[in-house]
Order: C-alpha cells, then structure tokens, then sequence
C-alpha cells in the first residue's frame, strides 16, 4: 500500500488476512508512504518479485501515467488504486467502484429509481461508475461549488451518465433544506464527503428502506448516518467499500478467488480492538 499519510491504513490487516486464508505465506504487504513525486522512481526499482500496489491518495491520478496499459475503468474514472506487476507489464486499474458496488449490494440494492451523490471528488467519480453499474445513469450529484465539478463531469461523459449537479452544499439554510429534500426522495445515497461535512443533513426526512452508503468509517457511525438510520434506511460504510475494493484487488494480484468471510472478520477485529 503506497501514499501519504498512510500510518492508519487497514489494507495490510485486510491483504495479509487473504494471503494466510489463500495459503500464501510467502506473501507480504507493507504499508509505505510514497509521494506523487516519488511514485514513477520507486515503481522503477521495483524487482520481479513484486506482484502489485494498492495506491491511496494522493496517488491514483498519477498512478495512470506509471502504468504500462490501463483498464477501461480505471480510465473513464481517471483514477487508479491498484497497478498490477507482471510480465506484461504495470496495469492500472480501479476496484474503487467494485467496493462501492458491492457495499451496495449487500445491504439489498439491485435496481435504483432516484440516486444522490454526495461530493465531486474521486471517491464521487467512482460513486458515479458504480451507480451505473446498478442501472442508474443519471443521478442528482450534490456540491459546494459546480465551478469546481469538471473532473467529475468530464468522468461522467467518459462513463456516458448523465449527473445533475446542484450546488447546494454552502451551509445555508435554505440550500441545505433543498439538499434534504432531494435526499429524501432518493432511494440511493452515497456520500464522499470527508467526516463531518454532511452533518448538516442528518435530519432529512429520508425515505424509508432507502440505502445509504457513508463512506467514511472512522468515526463512526457520522451523524448522516446516524440519521438515516434512525429514518429507517438501510446503511453501509466505508468499511464495507474498503473490504470489498480489497477482495478485487487480492484477486487481481494473486489471480484466486478473495476470502471474503476471512478478510471480514479481520478487518471488524482490527476495528474492534482500535475502538476500545
């Protein structure tokens, strides 16, 4: 796992997990921080023993002008948090958007009426592909400022959906009335918003049975979350997205089917023990 900061990262417990449930112990995973200037130098001097990365931030941009080819996802998002190593090269690609997908999956998303994004960030152009996926193409993206969505929407002509973007997360009264009523006519929100920015919206009149994926995870659980729960929407969490996006990685780099259950029950015993 390479970015920066990176000290607090979950990603060694979730792929060492794997590689002893998959009967690997000659695998390792560390952590190291590595910044977007350092990248291509320390990619050069990696050996034939290495078999992938897992990149965070501030790395997933410039991870794509590393790699030798680069998966159709990977490029339509513009973001990559996986280079795969072998003989045929370095390959860029993105198991963001499978994390979001099955996160979403698992707490009973099969089809979307009316979804809402929270953010225009990388995490959101991912959320974008992964609703797609899901058969949404043209979902209500909420933000500060839409002068500043031009990533996003050119990801999302790249990935032919179709957003509205609305600005209307400025913290007044009456945007953030608006945002609650658009959040409460949606049966899918997904949030990218980092820790405490959508706390103002926790009291929207949410729609019963809606889901409502947050994906932040510590602290946990955010107040918006809290708040759709108490609406009685079906809630998942950056948790769930982290498991998952790590599965499709273990599988890219091993080429063995993820040992979902025991990455699972990893990751609650590393947060678990974090919590007390």
């Amino acid at each position: 796992m390479l970015g920066t900061p990176i000290r607090h990262s979950l990603s060694p417990v979730l792929h060492r997990a794997a590689y002893a449930a998959l009967g690997l112990p000659e695998w390792s995973y560390e952590a190291i921080e590595v910044t977007e200037d350092g990248l291509p130098a320390f990619v050069d001097e990696l050996g034939a023993e290495w078999a992938g990365l897992s990149l965070t931030m501030p790395l997933k941009r410039v991870a794509l002008e590393v790699a030798d080819s680069v998966s159709a996802l990977a490029e339509a998002t513009g973001a990559a948090n996986t280079l795969v190593l072998g003989p045929q090269g370095r390959r860029a690609d993105n198991t963001d958007v499978r994390g979001i997908v099955q996160a979403l999956r698992e707490v009973g998303v099969r089809e979307i009426e009316h979804a809402v994004v929270l953010g225009a960030g990388g995490t959101a152009q991912a959320a974008l592909a992964a609703l797609a996926e899901l058969g949404s193409s043209d979902p209500v993206v909420l933000v500060r400022d839409p002068r500043r969505a031009g990533g996003l929407l050119a990801a999302a002509e790249r990935l032919d959906v179709r957003p509205a973007v609305r600005g209307l997360l400025t913290g007044a009264d009456t945007d953030t009335e608006a945002a609650a009523r658009l959040l409460g006519g949606a049966d899918v929100v997904v949030s990218t918003l980092p820790a405490g920015a959508g706390d103002a919206l926790a009291g929207a009149r949410w729609r019963p049975g809606a889901a409502v994926l947050d994906v932040v995870y510590a602290p946990w659980p955010t107040a918006l979350a809290a708040g759709a729960a108490v609406g009685g929407c079906r809630i998942a969490s950056g948790l769930d997205v982290l498991l998952h996006q790590a599965v499709a990685q273990v599988e890219l780099m091993t080429g063995l089917p993820g040992p979902v259950e025991a990455m699972r029950t990893a990751l609650h015993a590393a947060t678990d023990t974090a919590a007390r």
